[in-house]
């Protein structure tokens, strides 16, 4: 575990590309069903199951591209893809063991409740932008997905190879409700999650259409704006859903959809409850709980 910031992003890229990543318990579970049963298996359903998790989409993603042959000229950017090009066979072959955050964090209960709200909100965050991408007829609104359930990797990492430093910045923002997160990131560790981010995908070689789509510096276009939307307003709403961001929120979405507030507010509250059905693959209560609380709309 890192108990005090190393030295700067390059450092951390260099620890995390030696370190054994984590997944769900949950994911491990369910990849030993699917092997279970390989005979009759739904390819679908199995990378439904993989993007629950972002850590195993990572571990994923991040395998078959440092592993793809030279002859492989396109670029893999979907789940669905890369276990058509792995085979399953090879695919449980390689991930038959591995270690799960639930033991990693096993000493640190307050990091563990932590990562597992990040990991919950990078749920709700892909699944809003899979559904605007869909509204937007995005021809590869999985692309979109991925790139929304990835973009605060660096925080979820962090949760799990450093909680110490993650827990001060969590006791930052609420000491101070308006300081922004890449702010108390800044102040932690010296640099802000998104360097980090970006460092790491490009290390691991992550398609450069998902980088693209990650990098807050190309937000203004429609694809990547829609990423970067439906992670604010995930992030918002997971503080709760009077959130004071939450209202610029609602205007870009409807901006971007061409959709009149009421029906912004319908497509969230109901992608909001539609990712309530996952909560049990974190085990921390989902933003569909606090949603009886809001006013009626008229």
């Amino acid at each position: 575990m890192i108990t005090r910031p190393l030295k700067d992003v390059a450092a951390w890229v260099e620890y995390f590309d030696q370190a054994d990543i984590p997944v769900l318990t949950r994911t491990q579970a369910e990849l030993v069903q699917f092997k279970d049963n390989e005979d009759n298996l739904n390819g679908r359903e199995l990378a439904d199951a993989i993007m629950h998790d972002p850590l195993m989409t990572l571990k994923v993603l991040r395998y078959l591209h440092t592993h793809r042959s030279k002859r492989q000229a396109m670029e893999i950017t979907t789940i669905a893809h890369a276990l058509m090009m792995l085979g399953t066979t090879p695919f449980f072959r390689h991930f038959a063991h591995l270690p799960s955050i639930e033991s990693t964090l096993k000493d640190h209960p307050d990091a563990l409740i932590g990562v597992m709200r990040s990991m919950s909100r990078a749920r709700h965050a892909a699944l809003y932008a899979q559904d605007w991408a869909m509204l937007r007829h995005d021809m590869e609104s999985d692309e979109v997905t991925i790139a929304a359930l990835l973009h605060d990797l660096a925080e979820i990492l962090i949760w799990c190879f450093a909680p110490q430093l993650m827990l001060a910045i969590r006791g930052m923002m609420r000491a101070d409700p308006a300081l922004r997160s890449a702010e108390a990131q800044q102040r932690v560790l010296g640099f802000q999650g998104q360097e980090l981010q970006l460092a790491l995908a490009e290390r691991w070689h992550l398609p450069k259409l998902l980088q693209l789509l990650m990098d807050e510096e190309h937000a203004d276009q429609p694809r990547s704006k829609n990423v970067s939307l439906a992670c604010r307003l995930a992030r918002h709403a997971a503080n709760n859903w009077f959130d004071a961001g939450l209202p610029d929120d609602y205007q870009e979405i409807g901006q971007l959809l061409n959709l009149s507030e009421d029906e912004v507010h319908e497509r969230i509250q109901r992608i909001t409850l539609q990712a309530a059905k996952s909560w049990t693959w974190y085990g921390v209560a989902p933003v569909a709980a606090w949603l009886p609380l809001l006013p009626t709309r008229s």
